[in-house]
C-alpha cells in the first residue's frame, strides 16, 4: 500500500492523493503569502518525503464551526481522498457553547464519512481565561469525536508555537511564516499516520 502514495517508488501513480485542508484562518494563512500558508507548506513537506500530493487550501478567515458545515459539501470536492478538519478556534475565541461547536464537528464528520471521505480532526484548546469549566469541555471535543469515530486525531493544531511571539503575528493568535514551518514539521508524522490509513487509490 506505502507504494501507491509515494513517487519515488511508483513514478507512474494513476494521480496524486487530493487532502483538503479545511479551517479557519490559522490553515488559510492568514496575512501570508499563499506559498506559506499551512496548506501548501504541509504540501511540499510531503513531496520531500516523496509523497505524491495535492493539498487544497479550503481555509476560510473567521469561521466558526458552523460556518464550515455551512460551507463543507461545497468545499470539498467530489474525488477527494481526505480531509484535514481544523476547525474551533474561533468558537472558542467568541466564547460558543461548546455544545454547539461538538455538534457542528460531528456532523461534519458524519457528512463526510457518508460520502466515504476520510477525515484527520486537528484539535484545538479552549483560551484559558474563559474558565476551567469551559475549557475542560471545549478541550474534550476533539479526543472524543476521534474516539466516537475512529479518526487520527491530532490534539493540538498550534502545538509548538501558542504563546510564542517570535512565532505569531503581531495579533498574538496567527502563525508567521516560521510559525507554519513548526506547526507543520509537528504535525507531519501525523498527516503521514493518517495518509497511512487512506484507501489505495487504483
Amino acid at each position: 500500500m506505502a507504494s501507491s502514495q509515494t513517487a519515488s517508488t511508483n513514478p507512474t501513480a494513476a494521480r496524486p492523493l487530493k487532502l483538503v485542508a479545511f479551517g479557519d484562518s490559522l490553515s488559510a494563512g492568514y496575512n501570508l503569502p499563499g506559498s506559506a500558508a499551512f496548506p501548501a507548506v504541509l504540501e511540499q513537506a510531503l513531496r520531500r518525503k516523496g509523497v505524491a500530493v495535492e493539498i487544497v487550501n479550503a481555509g476560510v478567515s473567521g469561521d466558526t464551526t458552523q460556518g464550515g458545515l455551512e460551507r463543507l459539501d461545497w468545499s470539498v470536492p467530489d474525488g477527494t481522498d481526505g480531509v484535514i478538519l481544523e476547525l474551533g478556534a474561533n468558537d472558542a475565541l467568541r466564547g460558543v457553547d461548546p455544545a454547539q461547536t461538538r455538534q457542528a464537528l460531528d456532523m461534519m464528520i458524519a457528512r463526510l464519512k457518508e460520502r466515504k471521505i476520510p477525515v484527520m480532526i486537528a484539535g484545538m484548546y479552549a483560551p484559558r481565561n474563559l474558565g476551567e469549566d469551559y475549557a475542560k469541555r471545549f478541550d474534550a471535543i476533539y479526543r472524543e469525536l476521534a474516539e466516537k469515530y475512529g479518526l487520527v486525531l491530532y490534539p493540538f493544531f498550534l502545538d509548538g508555537i501558542a504563546g510564542d511571539r517570535a512565532l505569531n503575528q503581531a495579533d498574538g493568535l496567527h502563525p508567521t511564516a516560521e510559525g507554519v514551518t513548526v506547526i507543520v514539521r509537528n504535525i507531519l508524522p501525523t498527516v503521514e499516520r493518517f495518509i497511512a490509513t487512506l484507501p489505495a487509490r487504483s
